[in-house]
């Protein structure tokens, strides 16, 4: 994953195991996921489902990451150029991401007396780059648990950030700059309406090998 880049981030269990077991699972991941992440990527959408993930990012610039990660690198004598280093920076990108897959499998094995891998590797992400494809994936984003048969609404699924994106109180999203994608609130729920049909939705269909 290189720097300054949208990404479609999406994994699921190995063998298609739930990695979300229990509620308290998804608050657990999404801690963990701020403690990992947040410093590499910004975060506009995600769903968290019981057996898979999606997740809208925008990796953030080279240095930035430098500078977010730099305690998590004791004892190596940080190289000033290093700091336009898209390289060096794309390592640490995907290093913070296993730490994450890493710490929460290893949280969910200790607690359901469990060995081995939880997600399947690599973890998956496709590069965005149309204004018009980000808009069309958050609603897709958000209308996952809908389509897998999890809620019969996907407004009232209480895994994903579309009704983060509708409240006052604070968030480690990108709420604002989203937003703005569909002009306001309004917008956005317009865009949300139900049994919204995209055109070319079927560019969004991820299937697992």
């Amino acid at each position: 994953m290189a720097p300054g880049v949208f990404y479609h981030v999406y994994n699921r269990g190995i063998n298609g195991e739930d990695i979300f077991k229990e509620e308290r699972n998804y608050l657990y991941f999404l801690n963990q996921y701020a403690k990992y992440i947040q410093p590499v990527a910004e975060t506009y959408a995600y769903c968290l489902m019981k057996n898979h993930f999606h997740l809208l990012v925008r990796t953030r610039s080279a240095e930035e990451i430098f500078q977010n990660t730099a305690t998590t690198n004791v004892g190596r004598v940080q190289n000033p150029a290093d700091v336009t280093n898209e390289t060096e920076a794309s390592k640490r990108i995907s290093n913070q991401f296993s730490k994450l897959f890493n710490s929460y499998a290893q949280a969910i094995n200790k607690s359901f007396k469990r060995t081995g891998g939880l997600f399947e590797e690599p973890f998956r992400r496709i590069d965005i780059a149309d204004e018009t494809y980000l808009v069309q994936l958050v609603y897709y984003i958000h209308a996952n648990p809908q389509k897998h048969g999890f809620v019969e609404n996907f407004r009232d699924y209480p895994y994903s950030s579309y009704r983060t994106h509708l409240s006052k109180l604070d968030t480690k999203l990108n709420r604002l700059e989203l937003l703005r994608w569909f002009s306001d609130k309004d917008g956005y729920q317009e865009y949300h309406l139900p049994n919204q049909v995209l055109a070319d939705l079927a560019k969004f269909e991820i299937e697992f090998d």
